[in-house]
């Protein structure tokens, strides 16, 4: 069956733990011992000792015992340097999930999901939703986990493992806000419940922004947020006119720009529409923590053809090689190839500007929520390499 991305199709750019058993006075002591000993090494190690400091000391490690605590400033070059050579990397996520669990279901999202339930019982099946992982299969070009679905003509043979090892200038200030979410197609959403299947009279999209690709934002801006990064979030509607919306967005955008001159990354947050010449919807995912996440997309341009009025192309290449790269360290399987096309939407606002594509229409709430706080988390600890700070 042939895909296409209906994005592209359209007329616009793009118990309570057990009890153990009672320990002898000596051994409690030997525990206590152990465990200052995993304190200590939190404190003055790298994060591999800390990991095995935890788990010397009886201490559980979050999210299953193959993950390594990293602080989100700690430099991931290694890990970098595996990825390109094809090694698979341990997955990274930042100490703080210790007190957080990244991958648990929001309780408004359960009880969406509770609702549908009876809500869409009488719906009849229309057409089949298939999973599919996106991998190095479906791109055009890899250098390891890197991997990049290159449809330009000017730079079809770039070598982008050149850009992710080139310096940005991208400098942040921790103390006002860095970061801008926003929306241009802000009703795009989601299937609420999981099942093979879709009806043709249901449309996902909403202007509730607690199901629709606002609320992806939301958890991106949480996780953030988690990390000391201000964002500002711009919730606004922009499609009730599909016509224009990017129009709309620009001038929202260009204003938050000017209110808050320390903001230097804006990501226009979608989710995808992939269906193919059969009426099969894809729902991108890949399975992390245990649980399926939406995969994510990252789209970047460049100045081709009747593209113009992009002088800052190459800079948010490598801005988007560079996000790409740590999500896939942290979270391996979460990023779709990085489309890689002659496009401009509105990433030309700054040069570190991406448009995100989370998900599909055939992926849940719950999927793409749970992306949005992987690749927010993620884009946390690329930024920490660039606040003004260091």
């Amino acid at each position: 069956m042939q895909e296409f991305t209906a994005r592209r199709a359209e007329s616009k750019p793009l118990p309570e733990p057990a009890k153990q058993p009672a320990n002898s006075r000596r051994n409690r002591l030997v525990g206590f011992a152990c465990a200052g000993v995993a304190v200590l090494s939190l404190l003055a190690s790298d994060g591999l000792l800390r990991a095995a400091a935890l788990v010397g000391a009886g201490l559980a490690l979050p999210q299953g015992a193959d993950t390594l605590l990293y602080p989100a400033a700690e430099a991931a070059s290694e890990v970098t340097q595996q990825a390109l050579e094809g090694t698979p990397p341990q997955k990274i996520v930042l100490a703080d999930t210790k007190a957080f669990d990244i991958a648990a279901t929001p309780k408004d999202i359960e009880v969406f999901m509770e609702e549908a339930l009876s809500e869409l019982a009488g719906q009849r099946r229309d057409g089949d939703i298939k999973r599919k992982t996106y991998t190095a299969k479906d791109a055009t070009h890899a250098w390891g986990r890197l991997t990049v679905r290159n449809t330009t003509k000017t730079q079809a043979n770039r070598d982008l493992s050149k850009d992710l090892e080139a310096p940005i200038g991208l400098q942040l200030d921790k103390g006002k806000p860095a970061v801008l979410i926003f929306h241009t197609h802000t009703t795009e959403g989601f299937e609420i419940i999981e099942r093979p299947w879709y009806a043709a009279d249901w449309s996902s999209r909403t202007e509730n922004g607690a199901k629709s690709i606002v609320r992806v934002g939301t958890e991106m801006a949480k996780a953030l947020e988690r990390a000391g990064w201000q964002v500002i979030h711009d919730t606004n509607i922009y499609d009730r006119q599909y016509t224009g919306a990017y129009d709309k967005s620009r001038a929202a955008v260009l204003k938050h720009l000017e209110e808050n001159p320390g903001i230097l990354v804006t990501l226009d947050v979608h989710r995808d529409a992939i269906h193919t010449d059969k009426g099969v919807h894809i729902k991108p995912a890949a399975e992390i923590g245990g649980k399926d996440a939406a995969q994510v997309m990252i789209i970047t341009g460049l100045r081709e053809g009747a593209i113009a009025g992009y002088a800052d192309w190459e800079e948010n290449l490598r801005f988007a090689v560079k996000l790409h790269m740590v999500a896939e360290e942290r979270y391996p399987g979460l990023m779709r190839p990085l489309f890689f096309a002659p496009r401009k939407y509105n990433m030309d606002v700054t040069p570190y500007s991406l448009l995100l594509e989370m998900g599909a229409d055939a992926n849940t709430l719950e999927e793409a929520a749970y992306s949005g706080r992987l690749i927010g988390d993620a884009l946390a600890g690329l930024l920490e390499g660039y606040t003004v700070d260091n």
